[in-house]
């Protein structure tokens, strides 16, 4: 027994040898494209944002007219964030990569969360493929190494979110990553129901913690802007709808399609807020099943959001990229080739907002490989049985194990409980 588990140790340090060097090698790629390269738009008008906060602060940046920029559209951590990286930009850093770092960096924390989030559920050597596949994935090296922004960012906490609450066991900490999540941008808003939920199927003591942690950080992020300027950050931030462009997805189809533009601005204003409100049920809907499977459950919530969503916007392909992986190693490795062929050449033309047919073609078929991927994760989640009602099979150490419902590969599935060693 002592044998077996010294030699199953030593195989899970080799694995988190491997993953951590994999990881470590598309971070410093990732930081290499974005220290030798423009970048979209976005570098310029980020410049533009934190000029603008450093002026005045990031409490009353909301209500300040910016003549030249987009709508500031990000919540108030981002906020804070843009002041520091400023600070750093007059003292010599270069801005170019430095607003590209935070996304590089997300992306290796988020591996090491699919590596660990997987392993508890299947294999050691699905998990390092899962994990290497979000490491190598086309969309996210396009989007966080060229594009930057902060979706990844956001990505990253909802997912330390889900792992912490549930295969951690830490209430308070999961918490603070859940406000971190919606404060850095309010796209995994979508998530933060289902996490509800999820603490709340997990019983007392982990519901208040829960629910203390997220509402203490949340009301120091959020409670200054509120109580300063809550008109305009109800204005910029939580009705935001999106730029008009519509070069994916469902408006992208309905344009295609001849619908008329009447119902078509109908869908993108307040309908979108009804979209939103569907998503979030069903992740609540999946997490009350299956409360042990909360971080695929908040994957399925991402590639629904991308899914439905009446917004076009190439950093967006990143909300679902590594949270497929979850789903299964297929899934994460389709959509990253097709969607990143796709990013790749939109980039590479610096056009982002201007796709031609070819692309969008292709993007179309993207959107399909979207949709299978998270029909499948839904699936697998509502049809695998509870884990105490599966039966145990022997590992590759012979140690016995639970299949898991929601992580595939070429290798067969394993789970192990959660107050179990994990394989």
């Amino acid at each position: 027994m002592n044998v077996r588990m010294s030699s199953l140790s030593g195989d899970v340090r080799k694995a988190r040898i491997v993953v951590l060097a994999v990881a470590a090698v598309a971070f410093v790629s990732k930081v290499a494209l974005a220290a030798s390269t423009r970048g979209p738009a976005d570098v310029r008008f980020f410049w533009g944002f934190a000029r603008a906060i450093a002026r005045t602060d990031p409490i009353h940046v909301y209500a300040e007219p910016l003549p030249w920029l987009p709508v500031y559209n990000h919540p108030p951590l981002a906020s804070w964030m843009l002041l520091g990286m400023e600070w750093l930009a007059q003292h010599g850093v270069p801005w170019r990569p430095l607003i590209r770092f935070p996304a590089c960096l997300a992306d290796f924390l988020t591996v090491l969360l699919v590596f660990a989030i997987v392993r508890r559920r299947a294999r050691l050597r699905t998990a390092v493929l899962c994990a290497l596949g979000a490491a190598l994935c086309p969309v996210l090296v396009a989007t966080s190494g060229y594009h930057g922004n902060t979706d990844s960012v956001a990505v990253m906490f909802a997912f330390a979110a889900a792992h912490l609450l549930v295969d951690r066991r830490m209430p308070v900490a999961a918490g603070l990553a859940t406000a971190l999540c919606v404060s850095v941008k309010i796209i995994p808003v979508v998530a933060v129901p289902l996490l509800f939920a999820a603490a709340w199927r997990a019983g007392r003591p982990a519901l208040p913690r829960f629910t203390a942690g997220c509402a203490a950080l949340f009301l120091v992020v959020w409670g200054p802007v509120v109580a300063t300027v809550p008109g305009a950050l109800k204005a910029n931030v939580l009705e935001y709808a999106g730029g008009n462009f519509s070069f994916w997805g469902i408006i992208r189809f309905a344009r295609w399609a001849g619908v008329p533009e009447p119902y078509v601005s109908l869908v993108r204003g307040d309908g979108h807020f009804l979209i939103v409100a569907a998503i979030m049920a069903v992740g609540v809907w999946l997490a009350w099943r299956r409360p042990a499977d909360t971080p695929v459950a908040v994957a399925v919530t991402l590639g629904l959001l991308l899914l439905l969503s009446t917004a076009s916007g190439v950093q967006y392909l990143a909300w679902p990229a590594a949270g497929l992986f979850l789903i299964g190693l297929w899934q994460g490795l389709a959509y990253g080739v097709v969607v990143g062929g796709v990013a790749a050449s939109v980039y590479s033309g610096r056009r982002p907002v201007h796709w031609t047919d070819t692309e969008m073609a292709f993007g179309a078929l993207g959107w399909a490989v979207l949709a299978v991927c998270v029909a499948t994760g839904i699936h697998r989640l509502l049809t695998a049985p509870p884990p105490e009602q599966r039966q145990p099979a022997p590992s590759a150490h012979g140690d016995p194990q639970v299949p898991a419902p929601a992580v595939e590969a070429s290798v067969p599935h394993t789970r192990s409980s959660p107050s179990a060693p994990a394989n």
